[in-house]
């Protein structure tokens, strides 16, 4: 039997019986308001506006004290969000208050896409919660909450309609906040840290030219109506909405995501048995609990991890096999440029061989003395001399020889 139907049961059959004296139970409230008090609270806060437009000077007169911060430039890249967090204490109440600012929103030329990063800031606050509300040992009890549970707007006062980045951003933002006070929409605030005399008293205001705003006096602004409705009135009820409403709904399409369902196709309550071989969960199988099924969101997360670890490196083999090939491809083109280099190397000596082979056949061949001696030496040796020839003879023959290799020497 589920356990919310049990409960309907049983208080479908419970009677209401007096007490004959006191017990003592009456006490709760004051139990849950001293242990909230001594665990203390926490509450964070979206600034979303562009810059210039007293973000931030708004927290430190809410809160009437003078946060730490670094003035913003318009020359950001892109919209990003920094978390500044505050430990403060008004009388025996500690509150750790979280400030989200979005540093360089409505900066940006193209400011089609602004919005992406705070959303994505809010669900990833969401995501690091039902992550820790899974674990087998949780200790929500000292987890710092950062999950966002308030967003206040900034709007120009320029006088004219809303920017088309406006009423995106609202309208995509729509769906992780709850509107309170919708009659009294949007505030006229004027926010000052200074104080300046006026009369007898020292009070918070701005001053102008044509006279001074005082940040709480309702007549001038809407300062007062702000800090009742966020902080005075609403602020438990916020922190309360953020959990059962805007957490809930997102941790309900996570679970449904990753196969989780709370009724089966016939509209009944949805039985987590053992898995079978033929059904992924067993028909008529014994109730688990969610806390059972959480090795299974540690499988999911480990696949996930072991998924982004397989990405990284593949990505890291990529670059280096492009690497590799750029080193390749420039040995090659080395290679070519020194083999083209060798060819006409090769080319431009074999051309001034050739020419210097036939620069030495056009030259005439001359005998000098020593040549014609040694000729004449050995064709003496060779011949009988009763038989030799004239010298002129011989000089003649000598000519023609080298001239005609087939020409023998006379008898």
């Amino acid at each position: 039997m589920a356990a919310t139907e049990l409960a309907r049961q049983v208080g479908e059959g419970c009677r209401t019986v007096p007490l004959s004296g006191h017990v003592g139970f009456d006490s709760l409230p004051d139990q849950l308001v001293n242990k909230s008090v001594n665990h203390g609270f926490c509450f964070n806060i979206l600034c979303v506006g562009e810059t210039g437009l007293g973000k931030s000077t708004l927290m430190d007169t809410l809160f009437n004290t003078k946060f730490e911060g670094d003035p913003a430039s318009h020359s950001q890249p892109g919209v990003q969000l920094k978390s500044s967090s505050y430990d403060l204490q008004e009388s025996n109440v500690h509150l750790k208050l979280t400030i989200v600012s979005t540093v360089g929103f409505g900066d940006q030329i193209n400011k089609e896409d602004s919005y992406k990063p705070i959303v994505e800031f809010i669900d990833t606050q969401f995501e690091s919660y039902l992550q820790e509300e899974l674990k087998i040992r949780r200790v929500l009890h000292n987890y710092h909450d950062s999950r966002v549970h308030a967003c206040l707007y900034f709007i120009a006062p320029t006088g004219h309609s809303l920017k088309s980045l406006d009423l995106v951003t609202m309208k995509k933002l729509d769906s992780k906040f709850g509107g309170v006070l919708q009659a009294h929409l949007p505030f006229a605030i004027i926010g000052s840290t200074e104080e300046i005399k006026i009369g007898n008293k020292m009070m918070r205001a701005r001053q102008y030219p044509w006279g001074i705003v005082q940040v709480e006096n309702e007549t001038h602004c809407d300062f007062v109506k702000l800090r009742e409705m966020l902080i005075r009135v609403n602020m438990e009820d916020l922190r309360e909405q953020t959990h059962t409403r805007h957490y809930e709904l997102y941790r309900r399409c996570k679970l449904e995501e990753m196969g989780f369902k709370d009724t089966d196709p016939d509209s009944k309550p949805f039985r987590y048995g053992l898995p079978d071989q033929g059904h992924p969960w067993k028909e008529g199988a014994n109730w688990v609990d969610l806390c059972a099924l959480v090795p299974l969101f540690q499988l999911h997360e480990k696949f996930d991890r072991l998924k982004k670890l397989h990405q990284d490196e593949k990505k890291k083999l990529e670059d280096k096999k492009k690497t590799l090939d750029d080193e390749v491809n420039a040995f090659k083109q080395r290679k070519t440029a020194a083999e083209l280099l060798q060819s006409q190397t090769q080319q431009a000596g074999g051309s001034q061989t050739l020419k210097r082979e036939k620069e030495r056949k056009k030259r005439p061949f001359v005998m000098n003395s020593c040549d014609w001696t040694a000729a004449l030496n050995i064709y003496i040796y060779l011949h009988d001399p009763r038989e030799r020839t004239s010298t002129v003879e011989l000089n003649t023959f000598l000519m023609l020889s080298i001239f005609n290799k087939n020409l023998t020497l006379p008898k």
